[in-house]
């Protein structure tokens, strides 16, 4: 059998490494994060709902400038994820859907924005090669 004359990837040293802020194959979201929420309409509709008790899909959808098939897919995806709650109602005639966040969606997004500003903080301290 042939030796590797591969460098691990902690320069031999021995030592653990540090975690590295790449993407999880096939998932693009850096390691560690929540990766129902990084999903960018996701993260939208999660920040919209932090600063709106109640949004209607209606709201939503034109807040967010996306298609009514393209909403209903990530708001179910977060409702399955306990971050969202859907309410369906009738005025009239009309179908009302609307959709507000749970006490495990606002822990999901604080997290979120905690892991997120200690990348930034992380990237902008980092020394500089030259």
């Amino acid at each position: 059998m042939a030796k590797s004359n591969a460098v691990p990837r902690d320069g031999g040293r021995g030592k653990p490494e540090s975690p590295r802020l790449e993407s999880v194959a096939g998932g693009g979201a850096p390691m560690g994060l929540d990766r129902i929420i990084h999903e960018r309409i996701r993260l939208a509709i999660v920040s919209a709902l932090a600063v709106n008790p109640t949004l209607s899909f209606n709201d939503l959808k034109k807040l967010l400038g996306t298609s009514d098939g393209n909403l209903s897919v990530h708001a179910r995806k977060l409702e399955e994820a306990g971050y969202l709650t859907c309410t369906k109602q009738f005025k009239g005639r009309i179908p009302r859907t609307e959709y507000s966040l749970t006490g495990s969606g606002r822990k999901a997004l604080q997290r979120y924005l905690d892991h997120m500003e200690a990348l930034i903080q992380a990237t902008r301290t980092k020394p500089r090669m030259r």
